[in-house]
């Protein structure tokens, strides 16, 4: 192997290396690396790129080209104001839009439900107020079986996790399972933490679902009021329900 070929091989170069802020030089700031100074110089190169697209675009305009905005933008105390033309819609078309926001709203409603089955499925409401009350029974066959029963010793579990209905790991568990790093009661804190933050999504979900209901409510109440006359309304929309009006009967022939 002649010696330039063995210069220019790649599995024997030494990986160059950029050398670190020295101690006494620490007071000037950050010192910057190639791969820093890349990503500003891209920066800047691009900046660059877009003044001198514009510049050339504010060139080569046509002052005699027309534009659509031309007819409907409005110049309002040196502003350009964009005036919209409102859109004639008949009843009908109307009603079909306010069914398609109907079914739209309900059917996220519907999807969001489903979210919150779910979950509570999985985290069966263990903090929740008011739960049931563990009902495990233990059979035994003497009296002095029962004088000497210790829970925590049949479970095979730490005694401080006796009286917990969920998440109660054995000793084997608590002594070879890792939750980053941690063992043993970091474990359970770690696991309080997720089981908190899971609880905190269920809540946000729920409260989700209540706001869908009452919008399809409201679409509804909006989507009625346009087939009725000598309405009377009764209690004003809120945001937690919507507006609620009396019709006079009409007999219909």
């Amino acid at each position: 192997m002649s010696s330039a070929f063995r210069k220019a091989l790649k599995s024997q170069q030494r990986n160059h290396r950029e050398r670190s802020q020295p101690g006494f030089r620490k007071h000037l700031g950050f010192l910057e690396k190639k791969k820093d100074y890349k990503t500003r110089a891209n920066d800047y190169h691009s900046k660059q790129n877009q003044l001198r697209a514009l510049r050339r675009k504010a060139l080569e305009k046509n002052p005699d080209e027309f534009y659509h905005k031309m007819i409907s933008n409005k110049l309002k105390d040196g502003v350009h104001v964009l005036s919209h033309s409102k859109e004639e819609m008949t009843e009908e078309q109307l009603k079909v839009m306010r069914t398609q926001d109907i079914k739209y709203v309900e059917m996220k409603r519907v999807a969001e439900g489903k979210k919150i089955e779910r979950q509570k499925s999985e985290l069966h409401l263990l903090e929740a107020e008011g739960k049931q009350n563990n009902k495990h029974m233990f059979f035994l066959n003497t009296k002095k079986e029962v004088e000497e029963f210790d829970l925590a010793k049949h479970l095979n579990t730490d005694p401080a996790l006796v009286d917990r209905v969920y998440n109660r790991p054995t000793i084997e568990t608590l002594q070879k399972e890792t939750i980053k790093g941690a063992t043993g009661p970091e474990v359970l804190k770690e696991l309080a933490i997720q089981r908190k933050h899971q609880y905190t999504v269920l809540k946000q979900r729920i409260e989700r679902e209540k706001k869908m209901f009452v919008i399809v409510q409201k679409i509804q109440t909006r989507k009625d009021l346009a087939d009725k006359v000598n309405k009377v309304k009764v209690k004003n929309e809120t945001v937690n329900s919507p507006a609620i009006y009396k019709f006079k009967p009409q007999r219909k022939r």
